[in-house]
């Protein structure tokens, strides 16, 4: 299980949420509170990790919303191509490729024998930080 239902008046800032099964993390959070009979109003800003896409939406704050479940891991960088970075994570030493970083900074620390740590949301692989060899 890669996902879990959380109620949305409990998101915040910087946390995770699915909206339309792509993982975003959220940037802000407003709760508008109604009038004498209507619910509260959650307005989340959040921005998706993978496509980098900026999404806006506004639901109750008595509904469930799906949060992912991350699960970070280090690996080794074994070798660089134009498009792809494999990976031997550390733990497992399994071998797989992961899609080249889009962060500048991330993608000038890419040098082979270098660690990385990775993060897994719903079977996507993402770099997220280099470290030094």
């Amino acid at each position: 299980m890669s996902k879990k239902q959380q109620s949305a008046g409990s998101l915040k800032a910087n946390r995770f949420v699915l909206i339309n099964d792509e993982p975003c993390r959220i940037i802000s959070v407003d709760v508008s509170k109604s009038g004498k009979h209507g619910h509260a109003k959650v307005r989340v800003v959040c921005v998706g990790l993978f496509d980098r896409n900026k999404r806006s939406l506004t639901f109750p704050s008595h509904s469930n919303v799906e949060v992912p479940l991350i699960d970070k891991s280090t690996g080794i960088i074994t070798s660089i191509t134009p498009d792809t970075v494999q990976l031997m994570d550390n733990s497992t030493y399994e071998t797989f490729e992961v899609d080249m970083p889009t962060d500048e900074e991330i993608k000038s620390k890419l040098v082979e024998g270098a660690t990385a740590e990775y993060w897994t949301i719903l079977n996507k692989k993402k770099i997220m930080n280099v470290k030094g060899s």
